[in-house]
């Protein structure tokens, strides 16, 4: 079992002297241990998402400054914890995050220094493009495609035509990049990579319920024309 590191206690430290209590969250839940965030932490992010007094860009912008580290764990569990949010979080968070420009611009991200740094810095560049894309799709279609009521009476299977047509290839295109996340059974080697693949697995079956719903409605106004 690996522990926090002399820079962890250091910087979490110096969050609790300015006071900074998401701060302080942010950097214990992105520690160096190789292991996914802890649920204590992730716990008191999502009950900051929904308290008014807080500033959801405060929040949101300190989860990513920490994947400007160059470590593979801190910014691997970064990338996590801003997964974990979107999932589980306010609306807020998410509204904000969709807002931006840009959101994660690690294409280029490589860890060289660390034991297993070449492998994951691979996954961290494709989940971080998954998340600019799970936040492209709620920004186009203003909605959380994970999060929508299915079901006979759902928002895929009562969606019109013209809609259907401009949804779906958005659904398609988030679809598309978690699936490049593609890990074999011997590359989940450590909590941190296994923390997010269960993330994206979650999403995976919401995504395909939507897309198959979707094509289902589409297919029955085909048929009843």
């Amino acid at each position: 079992m690996s522990w926090p590191t002399l820079t962890d206690r250091i910087v979490a430290a110096q969050h609790s002297m300015s006071g900074s209590a998401i701060s302080k969250a942010v950097c214990k839940a992105t520690t160096h241990e190789v292991s996914g965030p802890k649920k204590k932490h992730l716990d008191y992010l999502i009950h900051c998402t929904n308290e008014l007094n807080v500033s959801i860009p405060h929040l949101a912008d300190t989860l990513l400054e920490r994947t400007a580290s160059n470590s593979w764990i801190v910014v691997f569990k970064a990338l996590i914890a801003t997964h974990h949010l979107m999932m589980y979080g306010n609306e807020r968070l998410m509204q904000y995050v969709a807002s931006r420009n840009t959101l994660f611009n690690l294409n280029n991200f490589l860890d060289k220094a660390a034991l297993q740094g070449y492998n994951m810095s691979t996954f961290i560049r494709r989940y971080s493009r998954y998340l600019n894309e799970k936040a492209m799709s709620f920004r186009l279609a203003a909605v959380d495609f994970t999060k929508m009521k299915r079901g006979a009476d759902g928002v895929m299977r009562t969606m019109n035509t013209d809609k259907l047509i401009k949804t779906l290839p958005i659904i398609q295109n988030q679809l598309d990049a978690l699936l490049d996340f593609q890990p074999n059974s011997n590359e989940l080697s450590n909590g941190v990579i296994n923390t997010a693949f269960m993330l994206l697995f979650k999403d995976s079956i919401r995504l395909f319920a939507a897309y198959n719903e979707g094509v289902i409605n589409m297919l029955g106004k085909n048929y009843s024309q």
